[in-house]
Formats: structure tokens, sequence, C-alpha cells
């Protein structure tokens, strides 16, 4: 294994544990979504979603650099 192999491996491990708070960020402001919709603070339940969207387009962008990383 080179050294860049290894290099690969641990960036590809650090933006795995990346991704995994971003699953659990999204998990937490969807919680917070639903209470502010409930609650009739729908205008701040907008923002929520925007910042949801945002953080699944990210997510997006780590996985495939993930992948990427994996198959060096």
């Amino acid at each position: 294994m080179s050294d860049n192999s290894a290099a690969y491996i641990t960036t590809a491990d650090a933006l795995t544990l990346l991704l995994h708070n971003q699953h659990a960020i999204c998990a937490a402001i969807e919680e917070m979504t639903k209470w502010l919709t409930e609650n009739g603070v729908g205008g701040v339940a907008a923002n929520t979603i925007a910042a949801m969207e945002t953080l699944d387009t990210n997510a997006q962008a780590l996985t495939d650099a993930i992948l990427r990383l994996r198959r060096l």
C-alpha cells in the first residue's frame, strides 16, 4: 500500500464521518421543521427546509468524493 493510498483511505474515512454527522444534523432539522409547521411557524419552517436541501446537496457531493477516493 503506497503512502497515497493510505492518505486516500484516511481522507475517505474522515469524509464518511462528516457525512454521518450531516445526516444526523438533517434529521434534527427535519424534526424541528415538523414541530415548527405543527405550531404555526410556517415561515421559519420554510427556512429549515431550505437548509435541509443544502445538506442533501452537500451530502451527495461528499458521497461522490468518498466513492472516488475509495476507488483509488
